[in-house]
């Protein structure tokens, strides 16, 4: 079954230490449904885009099937833009403009068919819209949620209240502090668990994710690695990459038992792994299914051990 992904649909200008990209297409929902589309068929991306939009630019993703048909057009403003620059830490990103533009006025309705779809990501935007997107979902089988420290400081109460609904929020280890106040993210997750969310997933770069579940009471911790690259060139949506192959992962077996949410993190490690070699997702544009299924093995050595006989 699909996945409907709600979210921002980007121009990005971005400075890295390998160099330097304009109006480079990018956006929560262009990563994720870039991501997931290589596990789950038909999925189903939510926007609103501006006059100065080629609706050419998603080309990839119909061709991987995503259907873009409620990708809205607002022609009486431009779209969403973002400039950013990262210096030697790329786990950190200074934000030099934002520029919402018709993203700021984005009240998103889903269709009757996509109402329907059991399966939902609520990428980053405001809590509230967050909220009003899922209350017209049909009985979903489980939600997922993404935020960040402006929605977790600016409105609090708003994005508890979303928090309450979900089933998975997938946050990063800054994120997880501040929301939960507490620094040990072991503690975090466990006070973010009794807000709502069963699944909790914690972002942590080029150090990888941890998961925190709790299934029928029984509790599980799993750490997936990010793979070690000799050349990151751009990190610019790998959370998102990364939301993308857990999701749609997970949407592909329609299960959120152990097993699953364990194999489910790798396959998000590694589209991430392809997010970070590229910009924007120009990596995503070149990638196939055989390039996919050798990384899993990489990640798969990588972790792979045997016990010792003490």
């Amino acid at each position: 079954m699909s996945i409907v992904v709600v979210g921002s649909i980007a121009f990005d200008d971005l400075e890295t230490p390998t160099g330097k990209r304009e109006r480079v297409l990018g956006g929560a929902a262009t990563h994720f449904a870039a991501a997931s589309s290589f596990f789950v068929e038909g999925v189903k991306m939510v926007g609103v885009v501006g006059h100065d939009f080629a609706m050419n630019d998603l080309d990839f993703l119909k061709e991987r099937d995503v259907d873009v048909s409620q990708v809205q057009i607002n022609k009486d403003g431009r779209t969403f833009h973002w400039k950013g620059r990262y210096g030697n830490d790329l786990n950190e990103a200074q934000t030099l403009d934002t520029q919402l533009n018709v993203f700021a006025t984005f009240c998103p309705e889903l269709t009757e068919d996509f109402q329907k779809l059991p399966y939902l990501f609520l990428a980053n935007i405001d809590p509230v819209l967050q909220r009003n997107v899922l209350q017209q979902m049909d009985k979903p089988k489980w939600i997922a949620c993404d935020t960040m420290n402006f929605w977790i400081e600016g409105k609090r109460d708003e994005l508890l209240k979303t928090i309450e609904a979900v089933d998975i929020l997938l946050i990063n280890e800054t994120e997880a502090r501040l929301l939960s106040r507490e620094r040990n993210l072991v503690k975090a997750a466990a006070i973010i668990q009794d807000m709502g969310p069963s699944v909790v997933v914690i972002k942590r770069g080029e150090y990888g994710a941890l998961l925190f579940s709790c299934q029928e009471s029984v509790q599980e911790t799993f750490s997936a690695p990010a793979l070690p690259l000799s050349s990151v060139i751009d990190p610019t949506g790998a959370g998102d990459s990364f939301a993308g192959g857990f999701l749609g992962y997970l949407a592909r077996v329609g299960t959120l038992d152990s097993k699953s949410l364990r194999q489910a993190m790798i396959c998000g490690s590694v589209m991430a792994s392809f997010n970070v070699e590229a910009f924007g997702c120009e990596r995503m544009q070149q990638l196939n299914w055989a390039d996919i299924a050798n990384r899993y093995r990489q990640f798969q050595q990588l972790i792979h051990f045997e016990i010792p006989n003490f």
